[in-house]
């Protein structure tokens, strides 16, 4: 289990102090993946540097395990931190190392046994899908398989805790979703507790069970990803997860496309946002029978996260002049999330 409690950091330079945290708590369940959203400056690097005391807090506690490691010795701190893995954005592997020299590194710093070593190394090679390559340089390979080099180096002294920096920002879309699913079936097979932080909601989406939503320092929202997603109550988290929906207006409909009040031939065209249990016919049917109302679904896009559907519609009505508001005050009075795109 991680725990971060009351977690303040400051940088001094010069005699200006700046807070890049403040008064932060979190707490990771064993065996449970958490992600950690924000923009760019929101503390979310310091926050998981502090994690592992690679930045130590102005203010607070990290525990990790029942473990308080801001009350440890040196020496007790590099103990622990042989408990915890920790993954890079840029991989951070030597260049001048094979991938199995490099899986072997912290093994070796550890002082383990040569025959050990070598049979740890081949089986998180295994893990990781990276057999053949065990007598590859880093230079060959590509930056998927960088990274899965990193995770096999980072689980080497089998610990209990991950912790990813960015760990696929630097990744294509392809790439991106395939370490995903290694590190949700690293979570399962190994009951391995991941902290990650990321700037993409998509993500966190896929494989986190709880998220944390970071802004200047400060934590604005957390809950189980279904909760988030399903009903943000912060203005920015509401960004994070409509930036996740992609869905837009397409080209020959937008040609067409007004913002003026409905005229002869006009239809009004709807965003509707759906989470939760609603089930999209019965929406659509109760539309039609209380507005005498057709519906025509332009496009749309669903997500189902912990069996929860998250997504998003464009959907044409075509009925009564001036009943577009009522159907708006409709759907607004049943909780759903809707706003009037234009007329077509």
């Amino acid at each position: 289990m991680i725990e971060l409690r009351n977690i303040t950091k400051e940088f001094r330079h010069k005699g200006k102090i700046t807070t890049a945290l403040s008064n932060v708590s979190i707490t990771v369940p064993r065996g449970k993946i958490m992600g950690v959203i924000g923009e760019s400056g929101a503390g979310k690097s310091t926050l998981i540097r502090c994690a592992n005391l690679l930045e130590r807090p102005t203010k607070g506690e990290v525990i990790i395990n029942g473990k308080c490691l801001t009350q440890m010795s040196p020496s007790e701190l590099t103990k622990a931190r042989r408990n915890i893995g920790m993954i890079f954005q840029h991989f951070n592997l030597l260049s001048s190392r094979t991938v199995f020299d490099n899986v072997a590194f912290p093994l070796e710093l550890n002082k383990t046994l040569k025959k050990n070593i070598t049979q740890r190394v081949l089986e998180l090679l295994k893990i990781v899908g990276l057999e053949n390559k065990a007598y590859d340089y880093p230079s060959k390979l590509s930056g998927g398989q960088k990274q899965r080099v990193a995770i096999a180096r980072a689980l080497a002294n089998n610990p209990a805790v991950l912790l990813c920096d960015e760990a696929t920002s630097a990744l294509d879309p392809a790439t991106t979703d395939s370490i995903l699913s290694l590190l949700k079936e690293i979570n399962i097979k190994l009951n391995i507790t991941i902290l990650l932080i990321t700037h993409e909601p998509d993500v966190v989406k896929k494989i986190c069970n709880e998220v944390v939503v970071l802004s200047e320092g400060r934590l604005i929202e957390k809950g189980s990803v279904a909760k988030v997603f399903s009903c943000p109550e912060n203005e920015l988290t509401h960004y994070f997860v409509s930036s996740s929906i992609h869905i837009q207006v397409p080209s020959e409909y937008k040609e067409r496309l007004t913002n003026a009040p409905p005229c002869a031939g006009k239809h009004v065209l709807l965003m509707v946002k759906i989470s939760g249990q609603f089930e999209l016919h019965t929406i659509l049917s109760d539309i039609r029978e209380t507005y005498k109302t057709e519906s025509n679904i332009v496009c749309m896009q669903m997500d189902y996260i912990n069996g929860l559907k998250i997504g998003a519609m464009l959907v044409e009505l075509r009925g009564k002049a001036g009943d577009e508001q009522l159907v708006v005050e409709f759907l607004k009075n049943k909780d759903i999330e809707v706003e009037i795109a234009g007329y077509v």
